[in-house]
Formats: C-alpha cells, sequence, structure tokens
C-alpha cells in the first residue's frame, strides 16, 4: 500500500513538471516571437550565431530603455568640438612645424607684394598654394630631361668649402649623370628680385658598382648653387629650382641656416624608422638611455612606419628634448602604404639604401654648425669606450694619437665591427642581477674576432669636412679629401647587437659564433642604465601593476 502511494505522489510531481515546463516552453515562444517582430527583416536570418542574437537583444533593449523622448530632442544639442576651430595663422605655424622645408614665415611677409625678375611674367615669386608637392614633404620640379623631387636646402658658409657661400639643395633625381641645365632663384628679405644663378654641380651620393644605376629609378643628388659676391653678406630666406631662368617655380624650400651661440659635442642620426610590426620600444628605451650616458647631445630620428609603442618611447624623449622626431615619405611612385612600404623596402634593397641617403645628409646639414661630431648609427648599434668612460674623453684621446700621425683633422674617426649575437648568451644563461628586458646588459658574449678593417666600421663624422655621408663613410669632402682614422681596438668598437650577420658575411658567421668571449664593457654603466631604463618604463607604463 505504501508503495502504491509513493509511486502515485511522484507520477503526480512528474505531471506538474511536464505542465510548468510546457508553461514555460510557450512563455519563451511567445517572448521570441514578440521580439523578432520587432527587429529589422535582416535579423530574421536563420544563420545568425548565438552571440549576434544576445547582442542585439542587448543593443535593443538599451534602444528602448535610453531614447529620450521626441519632444525632448527637439532642443539637445549633440556634443561637437567647436574648440579646433583655429585662425590661419595659428593653422599656418602648426604647417610650418610639419613641414619645415616650406618657407612659411618669408611667404606670409611677402604674399601680397609685387615679386619677380624684369618684369612680371618672369620668375613670378611663387604662391605656396600653386607649388608641386609630393608624398607630403617632397617638392617637385618636371624639366625637359628628367624630374626632381627635392627635400630641403642649406646655407653652406664653411671656411674649407672651395667655392665659398652656396646653398645646397639635397633631393633625388630620376637620371643618372644628369644633364639639363637648371637654375637657383634666391629670394631674400627685402628684396622684390630674385638672385639667378646656374646650378653649379649635381654631386651623386651614391657608387654606381653599388647597383641600382639606371636611367629612370630616383637617385640621390646634393645639387649647389654659389651665392654671388654681391650677395655674400646675406642669407637667402628661400630658393627655387627651375629650368629656365624665367620658369614660374613649382618648388620654393626654406634655406636651413641654424647656427647656435654654442656648439655642443656629439649628435646621433638615425635612418627612417621601418618597424610597423615589431615592437622595439624597451630594447630603444635602453639604447637612447646608454647613448645619453656615453654622451649623445641629442638623437635625431627619421620615421617611416613604427609601432605604437615606439612612438610611445620617441613622444616621450622628444617632450624632455633629448631627441627629434622627423616624420619621412618615400618619393615618387615609391610606396607609402604602412605595411606594403616595408615590404617594398625588404624586397627593394639598393632603393632602400638610396632612400636612407636623404636623412642621413639631411641630418648632417642641419646641424652643421651645431655639433663637433655627428655619428650616424643603428638602434642596434652602439661606439663604446674602452678605456674611457665616455665619448668626450675617447675623442681626446684618439686627436692626440692621430694628430701626433699627421697634423690636421680627419674627416671621420672610425670604430671596427664586432657583433654581440643573440644566441650566445643562449648557451651560457641568463645574469640573474640583470633585468631580464635590459638587452645590451644581459648580452655580454661576442664574437672574438672583429669585421675586416673598413668593413662595417661607423663614424664620428666631422661637420667642418664631410660633403656628404653614407651609412659607413663620408663619400664626399672639403679640403684634403675623405680622410678617416681608424681607432684602435683598444680604444673603443662598435658593439652591434643582431640577431644574425649581415647577409654578405654569412660564411664567417659560423666562425663569429665558434669563437666567443665575453666582454662586460657595458657593465661600468650597470647600475646607471638599470635605473633610468626602469624609470622611463615604469613612468611609460610598460610595467604591469603590482
Amino acid at each position: 500500500m505504501a508503495a502504491f502511494i509513493g509511486i502515485g505522489v511522484l507520477r503526480h510531481m512528474l505531471y506538474r513538471l511536464i505542465f510548468w515546463a510546457a508553461v514555460l516552453l510557450c512563455l519563451s515562444q511567445l517572448l521570441l516571437t514578440l521580439w523578432r517582430s520587432d527587429r529589422p527583416m535582416a535579423m530574421k536570418s536563420s544563420n545568425i550565431n548565438t552571440r549576434m542574437i544576445l547582442q542585439n537583444m542587448i543593443d535593443f533593449h538599451i534602444a528602448r530603455t535610453t531614447t529620450p523622448p521626441y519632444e525632448s530632442l527637439l532642443t539637445v544639442e549633440p556634443w561637437v568640438d567647436k574648440l579646433s576651430v583655429q585662425s590661419e595663422k595659428l593653422i599656418m605655424d602648426q604647417v610650418q612645424k610639419r613641414l619645415p622645408n616650406l618657407p612659411v614665415t618669408y611667404w606670409n611677409q611677402n604674399k601680397n607684394k609685387a615679386m619677380f625678375y624684369k618684369n612680371e611674367s618672369c620668375a613670378k615669386f611663387p604662391s605656396i598654394y600653386e607649388l608641386e608637392f609630393n608624398n607630403v614633404y617632397w617638392q617637385s620640379l618636371q624639366t625637359s630631361n628628367g624630374s626632381f623631387h627635392l627635400y630641403s636646402a642649406y646655407y653652406d658658409v664653411r671656411k674649407l668649402s672651395r667655392i665659398g657661400p652656396a646653398v645646397r639643395i639635397l633631393g633625388m633625381i630620376n637620371r643618372i649623370e644628369p644633364t639639363v641645365k637648371t637654375h637657383c632663384q634666391f629670394w631674400f628679405d627685402d628684396h622684390k628680385q630674385p638672385v639667378i644663378v646656374k646650378i653649379m654641380e649635381y654631386k651623386y651620393i651614391w657608387y654606381k658598382k653599388w647597383g641600382n644605376y639606371k636611367q629612370g629609378i630616383f637617385q640621390p643628388y646634393l645639387i649647389a648653387c654659389q651665392i654671388p659676391k654681391s650677395h655674400h653678406h646675406a642669407v637667402p630666406a628661400s630658393v627655387s629650382l627651375v629650368e629656365n631662368v624665367c620658369d614660374k617655380a613649382t618648388n620654393n624650400l626654406r634655406v636651413v641656416y641654424n647656427r647656435p651661440a654654442v656648439k655642443k659635442g656629439f649628435a646621433v642620426c638615425v635612418k627612417g624608422l621601418d618597424f610597423l610590426y615589431e615592437d622595439l620600444s624597451v630594447r630603444l628605451v635602453e639604447w637612447i638611455e646608454l647613448l645619453h650616458i656615453l654622451g649623445a647631445d641629442k638623437i635625431f630620428f627619421y620615421q617611416l612606419q613604427v609601432h605604437p609603442n615606439i612612438s610611445k618611447v620617441l613622444d616621450h624623449y622628444e617632450s624632455v628634448g633629448r631627441v627629434h622626431v622627423t616624420p619621412l615619405t618615400l618619393p615618387g611612385g615609391q610606396p607609402n602604404v604602412p605595411g606594403f612600404q616595408h615590404l617594398y623596402l625588404t624586397k627593394k634593397v639598393n632603393h632602400k639604401r638610396q632612400n636612407e641617403l636623404i636623412p642621413y645628409n639631411d641630418c648632417l646639414y642641419r646641424n652643421l654648425y651645431s655639433y663637433d661630431y655627428i655619428a650616424l648609427l643603428d638602434i642596434d648599434e652602439v661606439i663604446m669606450p674602452i678605456r674611457t668612460r665616455t665619448w668626450k674623453e675617447l675623442m681626446e684621446t684618439v686627436m692626440v694619437k692621430a694628430l701626433a700621425i699627421r697634423n690636421e683633422t680627419r674627416a671621420s674617426y672610425n670604430v671596427r665591427n664586432v657583433y654581440f649575437l643573440d644566441d650566445l648568451i643562449h648557451t651560457h644563461g641568463w645574469f640573474k642581477t640583470i633585468p631580464k628586458y635590459m638587452h645590451m646588459l644581459q648580452h655580454v658574449y661576442r664574437s672574438k674576432n672583429y669585421t675586416k678593417p673598413n668593413q662595417y666600421v661607423k663614424c664620428f663624422h666631422n661637420p667642418e669636412r664631410a660633403l656628404t655621408l653614407h651609412n659607413h663613410f663620408p663619400l664626399a669632402c672639403l679640403s684634403q679629401g675623405c680622410t678617416s682614422y681608424a681607432m684602435d681596438t683598444a680604444d673603443a668598437h662598435l658593439q652591434h647587437y643582431r640577431a644574425d650577420c649581415v647577409k654578405t658575411l654569412k660564411k664567417t658567421c659560423t666562425e663569429f659564433r665558434q669563437n666567443s668571449v665575453i666582454d662586460t664593457t657595458i657593465w661600468r654603466y650597470k647600475r646607471d642604465l638599470i635605473s633610468r631604463v626602469s624609470n622611463t618604463l615604469s613612468s611609460l607604463g610598460f610595467f604591469p601593476a603590482i
């Protein structure tokens, strides 16, 4: 009897469960039907996934509960940025910062004046709105025999220059050994007429044996125009390059002449950074801090495309005055689309090398009178003093030795290259007293042997002597030619931090790896460097909250 009663109770509970399940199913079906009736037809597709349905339900709920009544919308005013509307003067100030080669100030002072040569149809002063720009930072000239893309112009009054006061224009021309005759139209303050001279030379910033020696490929050049004796007392405000004397110019470059009252010691120039997909921000902080410890007064970066974290680092150091960053593009028909530009430079190595000569030489001429020495370095290279602690002490020692051999200053002072390869540390393990993120402090095993003399070297360049620069050596010099003093490896060397040797040294790279030694010279800066780097990384938010 008890068993029969128990079965009855269970049956009753089962009936109730089925009943309420049916009720819930009906309610859910009803709610789903009501919801679907309020959705657009596109939402009734059968292939909508669960995540999309959930998101749409949330959006629908928010829309129904947050949209204000229609009447209130008649008086409400949406939030817009009303502070961005600026005067023409403020806009022009911003333009000048972004386009330093544009003579904005001079043009503003003279835009309403009648300025021309002989008559109004000859060499009329060009409006900045009528110039031909190319890829943002370049100005162009189309001639009967070649296209010119001009980057910047500089006033050169160095004592060793045999041509006297001159303006040198840096740019690229799609001709080898250009034959087209062109002219410089100089514009001076308080002059309504231009001073017009024939160009003196096209200085090729490349060796034809390196390749790409073909018509139609943009080649790097330094164009020289002498300033007439009648105007040796004045610095041109701007210069235009034209084919014929009376041509109305399609370019007008501000003439750069930076001459501070006090000259500093060392500037470092870095070619166009191309690290869009590689976050080298932490290593960059270590490199910048080490160079400042060694004595770099300022580092001049040129930037193509970089990772956002690298931008964060550069913005920080620029805000405190330690670095200067100049945006850069490739001229002509070369790609500037992020990503595609990187692939182009990877595949077109000679094009890459030729383009690099523009920022290198721009950096030289912008700092011609500001520093005693200029070094062209990559962010994986450090000129390391061995017997001394700073670059200043190093050069004081080197100058005594160099002058003892020949009593004249050299165009450059070079150091030999030695590899600190990444995988050498893996054989020996990490140093526990040094943070792992300190790449250079951790990697103190290097190849025993140096690369050959005069191969892959880097230099301290003498701005009084250098005319054009290449990555490793000056290509052309003033006075006695491109003399270079090779520093003894006991005094200094180039510490080159790489994952592998350059491609041309693949055969000898095995030997470099098999014969390694420990070199802890960098550890003399360990405490200071770790402190500086860690504080900077912390202030920029690179460390997780502890």
